[in-house]
């Protein structure tokens, strides 16, 4: 009995550190972001040039609300929520917003300007923002009635948006924390394992019959071809021939 007690203890004394090794894995695999610590809800600001995304501009965080969601980056990856202090979860791929988000907006956001003009931003808070953003979205309102509070501001046309689109985001992919984070991507997407080359001679071909079943196939003759002479005519019978004996009594 007693050995069967110190059995007992000893395998569980070896189990507890492997399930707490297993559970610090998982916490480290799962690399959430840390929480936003914010003394009260935040104000939002609308970017323009954009399609209405708002951002926290005066917190050291990027912080953005576009469609309905909070989003942020963190060491190259990105997170969405649906609250912006808590519940974010990995988000595989950049957002199609964040291309149109100028990397100077917090300059401009300081100076009160917008590439030379009056940039007269309008502060939003959480109720406003969540009770009008779809209608503000669908009637564009920020772009055509406000022009984002830009003084005398004219949207840029749609090829130019594009391409700036195409310039920031060669410049996202170009730093350090998004490229490290396309490694670990790339190293955890499967390899195709080419076949080696015994299994491709195992392979079955195709190979031509014999020569014995080629000699057995049937052979197709040709009609074969009357002697010149005389053509039988339909309908008609040749003329029998005389033996020699009739033709010397006629004769006589």
């Amino acid at each position: 009995m007693r050995k069967f007690l110190l059995g007992t203890v000893s395998l569980v004394l070896l189990t507890v550190p492997l399930i707490a090794a297993a559970q610090v894995g998982i916490s480290v695999n799962i690399g959430l972001p840390p929480p936003v610590v914010l003394p009260e809800s935040p104000y939002v600001v609308v970017l323009p040039d954009t399609y209405d995304v708002y951002v926290v501009p005066y917190i050291d965080i990027d912080l953005f609300f576009w469609n309905g969601w909070w989003w942020r980056p963190w060491q190259g990856h990105w997170y969405r929520s649906r609250y912006y202090d808590r519940g974010w979860a990995y988000y595989s791929r950049v957002p199609r917003f964040y291309y149109d988000v100028d990397p100077r907006w917090r300059v401009y956001y300081s100076e009160h300007s917008w590439y030379g003009h009056p940039w007269y931003y309008e502060r939003i808070d959480q109720r406003r923002l969540q009770r009008n953003w779809q209608n503000w979205y669908k009637t564009r309102h920020w772009e055509r009635e406000q022009r984002w509070g830009v003084q005398g501001y004219q949207p840029r046309p749609q090829p130019q948006r594009q391409e700036l689109r195409q310039q920031r985001q060669r410049e996202y992919q170009q730093r350090p924390e998004v490229q490290q984070y396309q490694r670990q991507q790339q190293q955890r997407q499967p390899q195709v394992r080419q076949p080696q080359r015994q299994e491709r001679e195992r392979q079955p071909q195709v190979q031509p019959p014999p020569r014995q079943e080629r000699e057995r196939q049937p052979q197709v003759q040709e009609p074969r071809q009357q002697p010149p002479g005389k053509v039988q005519q339909p309908g008609r019978s040749q003329p029998r021939e005389k033996p020699e004996g009739e033709e010397r009594e006629h004769r006589k």
